[in-house]
């Protein structure tokens, strides 16, 4: 059984995907820093890099975005040729060579304060800005619309050729401007020829709303906002025919109805409303899997383990043999069990850690080359489904394997922890909005399941500090609504990341 889980938290949306009950993928979207991949901006030019032919545009969003001069070159041109829009530029672009963007001088094509019309492809990390494009395109259900291309075609994915050639003869028919493209979705093969039109017509009257925002604005702006996680959990569910969408939030789950209701001939996906007083999460068993999975040190069932480790240039994972006994009598074949099994939980923990960037995995070295050929084999087999981009080198004569995996937005680790200022940053701890998180649901948890009416939670000094600005009200007012009462105190003797519950009618402490 195929599931996804959605736990919507007053700071936090966690979206969980389950195949036959084990963790499959997991994304964790805080409200402070919301998902913007997808988004369309007025961009400003803050700063220009002679040598790499790259500028900082400011887009109103933290961190200063990033984009390479070749392709704003490309469609800045276009843009103004087609849809009259001034960039004010030093010289008429139209006599610009596309084709040979290394004779253009980047001084000529931009200046600090230009404006420019970018789209955000990638989550800004850390200290790193977003990277931009301004080859926009904004997708739908069923088409993705090309503003600046002319090319109408269909997704590789769709292989059967009657449907391929069907949706080809309906997207050149479509009375669009010629220097407009289409592309079909997956999805649209099973999308009707109205259902198309319906689709393009919306796409279309967005991307002219975007146009007019452009030229009524004057800073940076959002322009068009994409999905966001609650609607990319339904679209998944449909896409990939999941059998039930479970949500633990009343007006969530009244939306996501909305939401399927458009396209319930596509499939009959089971939207539920979690009504029980044990957190979904831990119903299910996924909060032992997100505590598992901010470990160094993974456990697999043969008795063999995996080391998680993290540079600043890569990640590395160290497959050992540990306690393992099976295959006593052959030792190399016993080997590679433990080899194949870390191949398959390799590939989940980095769907679950959301791992990015260059990682190398230093298999148990096997002797003979059709065994690591299955080694090989089994990962590829386990990466295929992922969602982010891979490419996966083969083996060394080491056991080495070296292989990129896309790095789309933030990793667990750094959603869950901060530097610890314990150790002048060495280690890590969790930030202070973790524990908060943490305490409403302990809050939720006692008063549910315990009955314990009056609580007195004690935590350190700085946490104190911190949910003193938002989080106090919020908390009192939520234990309001469930008819019980909460104070707070502080306890500079407690760890940072520990705080302790007691009860005010009789003093003792509540273990959760």
């Amino acid at each position: 059984m195929d599931e996804i889980l959605l736990n919507i938290e007053s700071k936090e949306t966690r979206y969980a995907i389950l195949k036959n009950g084990q963790l499959y993928d997991l994304i964790i979207e805080r409200k402070r820093e919301r998902q913007l991949t997808g988004n369309i901006y007025r961009g400003r030019v803050t700063n220009i890099l002679h040598n790499i032919q790259s500028a900082f545009i400011d887009i109103n969003e933290g961190e200063n975005g990033f984009i390479h001069i070749s392709d704003i070159l490309e469609n800045t041109k276009r843009y103004e040729q087609v849809y009259d829009m001034d960039f004010d530029l030093d010289f008429d672009i139209s006599s610009v060579d596309t084709s040979k963007p290394k004779e253009t001088n980047i001084e000529q094509l931009m200046k600090v304060n230009q404006p420019v019309l970018i789209q955000v492809v990638k989550e800004p990390i850390g200290s790193k800005g977003a990277r931009l494009t301004s080859n926009i395109s904004i997708a739908g259900r069923y088409l993705v619309l090309l503003p600046n291309s002319t090319h109408r075609g269909v997704s590789r994915k769709i292989e059967n050729r009657n449907d391929r050639e069907r949706l080809k003869r309906i997207i050149r028919s479509f009375e669009m401007p010629q220097e407009m493209g289409l592309i079909c979705r997956t999805a649209s093969r099973y999308a009707t020829t109205e259902m198309l039109i319906d689709e393009a017509t919306e796409l279309f009257n967005s991307w002219q709303e975007i146009i007019k925002k452009f030229h009524e604005t004057t800073g940076p702006a959002l322009l068009y906002e994409e999905s966001d996680v609650v609607k990319r959990a339904v679209m998944t569910a449909m896409d990939k025919k999941f059998d039930r969408l479970l949500i633990d939030d009343y007006p969530t789950f009244q939306r996501c109805k909305r939401l399927c209701a458009k396209y319930d001939t596509e499939h009959a996906l089971k939207i539920e409303y979690y009504r029980d007083k044990v957190h979904m999460f831990e119903r299910f068993n996924i909060e032992k899997e997100i505590e598992k999975a901010l470990r160094r040190k993974i456990w697999l069932p043969s008795g063999g383990y995996l080391f998680f480790d993290r540079t600043e240039a890569m990640h590395t994972i160290d497959v050992n043999s540990g306690r393992s006994t099976a295959g006593l009598g052959n030792v190399e074949e016993a080997l590679v069990r433990i080899n194949l099994e870390a191949a398959e939980e390799i590939a989940r923990q980095l769907r679950i850690r959301n791992i990015g960037g260059l990682i190398i995995c230093d298999f148990i070295d096997m002797h003979y080359r059709k065994n690591q050929r299955r080694v090989l084999d089994k990962l590829k087999e386990h990466m295929k489904s992922d969602p982010a981009k891979c490419t996966i080198l083969g083996m060394s004569e080491f056991g080495l394997v070296e292989m990129t995996r896309q790095r789309s937005r933030g990793s667990l680790y750094q959603i869950m922890f901060t530097n610890c200022p314990y150790c002048n940053g060495n280690g890590a701890v969790k930030t202070h909005e973790s524990i908060t998180i943490e305490i409403e649901r302990a809050i939720n948890k006692i008063v549910k399941c315990q009955q314990q009416f009056g609580l007195r939670i004690v935590t350190h000094p700085l946490l104190d500090t911190y949910m003193e600005q938002i989080d106090k009200d919020y908390l009192i007012k939520m234990a309001d609504k469930m008819h019980a009462h909460v104070e707070f105190d502080s306890d500079d003797t407690l760890h940072l990341n520990d705080f302790q519950i007691f009860s005010t009618i009789n003093g003792s402490k509540i273990e959760l």
